[in-house]
């Protein structure tokens, strides 16, 4: 199980990127961040270096490859969970569209409660409502400091 110590981490440093606005592929706290910024920055926050380098990426990047490179990189750099077990300070992953790939990313913050940045709204805490619960495509731990995920 995840340290208390990292969750409380993961969750006060996606807290501190509240108000940073919109920038696709930018991942700087109060200068701009996309969805997948925001969890860079946090990442790096926690452990330091990102794992591994970002590809660029259109906005309509999973429409146009079909592929699931968001859930796999969550996968790859993350600890895979049930999604009825989640609790703040997971990453969630969701599918916005029906049979359509993964291409959107939040930290849970509370039971109900989620961090993310949305195009023309930027980063904000909001109800992780049905809407949301329904498309959820995956959930994730952020490795442990000690991890072999890191």
């Amino acid at each position: 199980m995840m340290k208390r110590s990292v969750r409380d981490r993961v969750v006060n440093e996606a807290r501190r990127w509240i108000g940073t606005p919109y920038r696709h592929q930018a991942s700087r706290c109060g200068v701009g961040a996309d969805c997948l910024g925001l969890v860079r920055g946090v990442w790096r926050s926690i452990y330091g270096a990102e794992p591994g380098p970002t590809p660029p990426y259109r906005p309509d990047w999973s429409e146009r490859c079909g592929d699931e490179a968001l859930l796999e990189a969550a996968r790859r750099h993350c600890v895979a969970w049930r999604l009825g077990d989640v609790q703040p300070g997971d990453l969630l992953v969701f599918r916005p569209f029906a049979h359509a790939p993964a291409k959107h990313c939040a930290i849970l913050s509370a039971a109900d409660r989620m961090i993310h940045a949305l195009h023309g709204r930027g980063v904000r805490e909001t109800r992780l409502a049905g809407w949301w619960r329904r498309r959820t495509a995956g959930a994730f731990r952020f490795p442990e400091l000690d991890s072999d995920f890191l």
